[in-house]
């Protein structure tokens, strides 16, 4: 087997502690996106529930800015549910982004475990 000079082996050390730290930095990030958009999704479904249990005959308004603007109600309700579609997605987006991020950092330690554990001892 080939040994590596201290160098070189400092240098793959370097790059491997690197790409643990930003897998999770991003990995945290990417959790408290999920998490954001947990909270958007159920305020929005919390709205759809009221929106659904008041009568048919209420006028219904959409915030524009700073003011009111009447809209339909099949308008506000298909608007709400295309948000709630959108966040949805996203959601499933950055799960996928979070599992791929773990097993980055996952990979990382054990690439790190692995040469600490396999390393000569002195």
């Amino acid at each position: 087997m080939a040994t590596l000079s201290d160098d070189t082996l400092r240098k793959i050390l370097v790059q491997i502690q690197q790409t643990a730290i930003q897998s999770q930095r991003s990995l945290n990030i990417s959790r408290q996106q999920t998490a954001a958009k947990e909270r958007e999704r159920r305020i929005l479904q919390l709205t759809i529930d009221e929106i659904s249990s008041i009568g048919k005959d209420v006028n219904m308004y959409k915030g524009v800015g700073k003011m009111f603007v009447m809209v339909p109600r099949t308008t506000m309700e298909a608007d709400l549910k295309r948000q709630q579609k959108e966040l949805t997605d996203d959601i499933n987006s950055l799960s996928k982004k979070n599992k791929f991020l773990e097993k980055q950092f996952n990979d990382a330690q054990a690439q790190l475990r692995d040469i600490f554990h396999h390393s000569p001892r002195e």
